[in-house]
Formats: C-alpha cells, sequence, structure tokens
C-alpha cells in the first residue's frame, strides 16, 4: 500500500478552517491509508539519550528508566525506556485534512507486547481507521478522527505496542457562525488564572516528594486485593517550562511543520497555521504556550499536552506495579481542559483480577482531576504481575492475550 500525506488534498476550492459536508467527505476519502509521517517522527531509536529526554518531559524519576546499572539489575537485564517514549518515534497524532482546524487529543488506547529495552530501534505505520460526526444536525458539529500506529522493533520486525488514537476536529472561535448561541460561546472565553494559598503549594510540593516507585519489590498477584488503591501521582502546577520539555524530548515542533524556513514551506503547501491577532500564520500549536490562542481553541487559556498527561496517569501504574510487572494495556479518554498553572492528581484503584492462560492479570481503573474539581480524563490499565505459584512475567505477550477487537467509537453527544 503506498503511503501518502495526511494533509495532501486534491481539492484546492475546499474552505479554511471549517468543517463542511466537504472538508469531511475529503477527510472519509483516504480512510484505510497509510500515511506518510515525516513531520510526527523525532527518533527511531532509544538511545540513553533519548529515553532520558523524554522521561525528564514526564517528570517520572523510576530508576527503571533513568539509571542504565539499575536497569542492568533487574530481571530484564536493561535500562528501559518509558512505556509512552514511543510517542517520539511517532506521536500517534492521525488527524488528516479540514486544513485550519483545531486538533484536540482526546483519547488513546495503548497495547504493548514487550518491554522497551535502551539500544532498541523503531519503526512505525500509521493507518487513518476512520472518522465520527458528533452532534451532526447541530451547527457546532465536530469529528473525531481515530488512527492506528503499529510498532515494531528492528531488525526483527516484531511488534512491540499498537496505538488507536482519537483526535477531535474542533472549528476555531473566529470562524464560528454570528448566530452561535452563548453557551456555545462561552466555551471560547479566557478561565482566570486559579491562585494559590501558600499552604496549598506547601501540600503540592511535600506530596511530590514523598512519592516514590515500587522498584525492586516484586508485587505478586497473589497478594493484590480488588479495591486496593493506588499511591496518587501529583503533577504540577503546570509551567510553560513543562511544556517546553515535552516538546523537546518528543518532536520538536515537526508537527507544526517544524521552525523558520521549513515552517514557511509547511504552510504555503499543506494550509496547517493558526492565524493570531498580528495576521501571522503561526502553530496551531501555539494554544499550548499562549493564552488568546488556547482561548480561540475552546480551552479557557493555555492549556497542557493531552499524551504528555495521559503518560502520568501511566506512571501512577508504574509506580505501583514495581520492576517485576508488565503493563500490557493503559487506555484513556481527556474530558475537560487543563491549564498552564494547574495541577493533576492522577488517582487509581484495582477493579478485577484473572488468570488468563499462565498470565496473572490486574485490571485498573484510574481517573485525573485539578485543584478546580473537574474530572480531566479517566482511564484503564492492565497490568501482567509476577505470581508466587506461576513465576515471573514472560514476555513477549502474545498478541490476542486481551483481545481488543474494534476500538469503540464514542457516542454523538
Amino acid at each position: 500500500m503506498t503511503a501518502i500525506l495526511p494533509d495532501d488534498s486534491e481539492d484546492e476550492a475546499l474552505p479554511w478552517g471549517e468543517i463542511t459536508d466537504a472538508t469531511i467527505a475529503d477527510a472519509a476519502s483516504i480512510v484505510g491509508t497509510v500515511l506518510r509521517r515525516d513531520g510526527m517522527r523525532w527518533v527511531n531509536e532509544a538511545s540513553f539519550d533519548a529515553t532520558q529526554h523524554f522521561v525528564e518531559a514526564v517528570g517520572d524519576r523510576n530508576p527503571i528508566f533513568r539509571d542504565l546499572e539499575y536497569g542492568r539489575s533487574t530481571r530484564w537485564g536493561s535500562m528501559q525506556a518509558h512505556p509512552s517514549f514511543l510517542l517520539a518515534v511517532d506521536t500517534g497524532i492521525i488527524g488528516p485534512r479540514m486544513a485550519g482546524v483545531t486538533w484536540i487529543y482526546a483519547g488513546v488506547r495503548w497495547t504493548w507486547f514487550d518491554v522497551l529495552r535502551v539500544g532498541d530501534a523503531f519503526d512505525a505505520q500509521s493507518v487513518f481507521e476512520g472518522q465520527r460526526v458528533m452532534r451532526p444536525a447541530s451547527p457546532g458539529r465536530w469529528v473525531i478522527q481515530t488512527g492506528c500506529v503499529t510498532y515494531s522493533r528492528r531488525p526483527e520486525d516484531a511488534v512491540v505496542a499498537k496505538a488507536y488514537t482519537d483526535i477531535g476536529r474542533v472549528p476555531r472561535v473566529t470562524v464560528l457562525p454570528e448566530d452561535a448561541s452563548e453557551e456555545r460561546r462561552e466555551r471560547y472565553k479566557r478561565r482566570e488564572q486559579y491562585v494559590y494559598a501558600p499552604e496549598e503549594l506547601e501540600a503540592i510540593e511535600d506530596e511530590i516528594l514523598a512519592m516514590r516507585p515500587r522498584g525492586a519489590t516484586p508485587r505478586f498477584w497473589e497478594d493484590v486485593e480488588v479495591g486496593e488503591v493506588l499511591p496518587r501521582v501529583v503533577k504540577g502546577p503546570l509551567r510553560s517550562n513543562d511544556t517546553v520539555a515535552w516538546y523537546a524530548g518528543t518532536m520538536g515542533v515537526r508537527p507544526y511543520g517544524g521552525a523558520l524556513e521549513d515552517a514557511v514551506h509547511y504552510r504555503t503547501r499543506h494550509k496547517d497555521y493558526h492565524v493570531g491577532a498580528s495576521g501571522v500564520k503561526d502553530s496551531p500549536g501555539r494554544g499550548h504556550l499562549e493564552g488568546q490562542s488556547g482561548s480561540d481553541m475552546g480551552m479557557g487559556g493555555a492549556y497542557d499536552i493531552g499524551p504528555q498527561r495521559v503518560s502520568w496517569g501511566m506512571q501512577a501504574v508504574t509506580d505501583w506495579m514495581g520492576d517485576d510487572g508488565f503493563m500490557h494495556k493503559f487506555a484513556s479518554t481527556l474530558r475537560s481542559s487543563n491549564l498552564i498553572g494547574d495541577t493533576t492528581y492522577w488517582t487509581g484503584s484495582v477493579t478485577g483480577k484473572e488468570r488468563v492462560g499462565d498470565y496473572c492479570l490486574v485490571h485498573i481503573g484510574l481517573q485525573a482531576v485539578n485543584q478546580r474539581g473537574p474530572v480531566l480524563a479517566y482511564g484503564t490499565a492492565t497490568v501482567v504481575l509476577p505470581s508466587r505459584e506461576g513465576g515471573p512475567v514472560v514476555l513477549p505477550i502474545p498478541v490476542d492475550l486481551v483481545p481488543d477487537g474494534t476500538p469503540e467509537q464514542p457516542t454523538e453527544s
């Protein structure tokens, strides 16, 4: 199958920044296509430097992801890359066509089959799986586009992970119709900056300093109880430096066309940009750093990066399971925007446990909130643990151990 660039529409008459019958049909015409991903790939090898830049962007201090000697002392015999390190191999963001329409990271469903070791090299294949029009009869309709990235390890071409990602395509405030309801316009207004009391900041710092991964002490399947609560993971208050660290470790500005001359060439070809108050064509990702651009995208101000928030949820799982466990699945749906200055709290608990063949599985439910109160994300994870009776976890995990089937589509709302 020939790969194509996701933004190479042949129809020059399509409107910019709008969701119309024509732009929806144009995107639908490439469903099932393998996409060229030149701008969505940052690294192809889990070198020590690359893995460190990534894990620093997550803020995960687990030594299995940071210390070569420690990694060699584990049963895996190597330091590991963080599970979401594969986002640096391919961002997983698949939102083709619809030039000028905002991308919103809406959710992801990860499955891993093996650990990611320092020194591994990877390939990735990205397919546009489909799209769904939300509120199809409403002037406020939007689209969720779903893509799948399959990550394989060189040279044996062994599949190590798959990720299905949902990307919301939402019109910016500059193209909302004049008769848009006040409720709809309210979503695009700036939110007030949260001001912390000194005791709140002290409590946040104390909790962060007290966080510890389980580490080398095995967590055996037999010892886990349904209802067991995972230690909370705290991230924040989020600063712009944290966002910059994510870009540096994961993708730079390649998904937005690059910098300087590269950006000019890209935006001329693909019409993928945000137009600010100055009239200058700027990066669509500007909303992660600039308040007004974030408001234009309906986020209420400069907001966090979805995959970074999801990676914090993964930390809650890997901290809990210990070095001898293996995170087989992690899925998350993002519900509300999280602004620069907000503090995120990921919590979770064990919802079930089962044996499937020789594998001892634990199922976990998670959610993220911030200091303002709303649920930012919810998710699920499946962990494979060692067993006192059955022995250590054996990798790679069979592809069909916990079948996915067809990923569920979001319900219309």
